[in-house]
């Protein structure tokens, strides 16, 4: 009876985080390039009441006998699967296409993270930033050949182009390639999205802010890459990756680890009046 106790507690408490796992997802039903995430459940330690035996002779032998301590979470795993991309008209937003992510940089403190939350915007200074002011990393020049934060304006237009010419718009292309159309009719790139990808995306970290920071354990491409290049996908202008939640799916995953949960209490609620019928016997 104390084994049934200890493992119903280990099932209140597996199904508990089951319950955070969904809520989370369901949270972030409409959060932009979000990835949901399933919980793995597997046995915990098994008690050996009696060991198998080999047949001998006359003696069939014996299977063991034994009896598990309860259940325990194996894993938390993303689901990497790509949502519906939706088209917004802004340049600015980008979506990928297949496989990848964008690099962006801490402005303060240089760290650097991967994303596939594409709501960029074009700050007072030019650059290509995230909602919370990262800023999004890639070839920074117009020869494209310079790592670093990507600025769109009108530095290395050609010596062909009017002096006084203004950036009048842009463009990005699958490639990430960014077209500046300036005010005399002529245009440049002016610096190229680049994309990362991962051979194991499930060692990376969130952060917030649907960020990730990577490690060794993801086994990332040696440098940020160009789009449609290396397995990457491509980059859609003006379009939003939006979450890959299945809304049926983890409403029904949430009954069954509700009544999941309730078998459990019930297994708690028994194993107490059995031991209370077990004190009363002395009386």
């Amino acid at each position: 009876m104390l084994t049934s106790l200890s493992s119903a507690v280990s099932g209140l408490d597996a199904y508990q985080q089951q319950m955070d796992i969904i809520g989370n997802n369901i949270a972030n039903l409409n959060t932009t390039g979000f990835k949901s995430a399933t919980g793995n459940l597997m046995t915990s330690f098994s008690n050996t009441l009696q060991a198998a035996t080999v047949a001998t002779g006359n003696d069939s032998g014996t299977n063991p006998m034994q009896i598990g301590t309860g259940v325990t979470t194996a894993s938390i795993t993303n689901n990497w699967a790509q949502g519906t991309i939706n088209s917004t008209g802004v340049s600015s937003n980008l979506a990928i296409n297949g496989n990848g992510f964008f690099v962006v940089q801490d402005p303060v403190s240089g760290a650097q993270y991967v994303t596939q939350d594409g709501t960029f915007t074009v700050d007072s200074s030019g650059y290509l930033v995230t909602s919370n002011g990262m800023r999004v990393q890639g070839y920074s020049n117009s020869g494209l050949s310079t790592m670093g934060s990507i600025q769109i304006n009108t530095t290395g237009m050609p010596s062909t182009s009017s002096p006084t010419a203004t950036m009048t718009s842009y463009a990005i292309n699958s490639q990430g390639i960014i077209t500046v159309n300036l005010s005399d009719g002529t245009s440049f790139s002016r610096g190229q999205v680049l994309l990362q990808n991962f051979t194991n995306p499930q060692a990376l970290n969130s952060v917030g802010d649907n960020l990730y920071s990577t490690s060794s354990a993801a086994g990332g491409l040696a440098s940020p890459t160009a789009a449609g290049s290396s397995g990457l996908g491509t980059i859609q202008s003006g379009a939003l990756e939006l979450s890959n939640v299945d809304l049926s799916s983890q409403m029904a995953d949430l009954i069954t680890a509700q009544r999941a949960f309730e078998a459990n209490s019930k297994i708690i609620t028994t194993s107490d009046e059995l031991l209370q019928n077990v004190v009363n016997m002395k009386r």
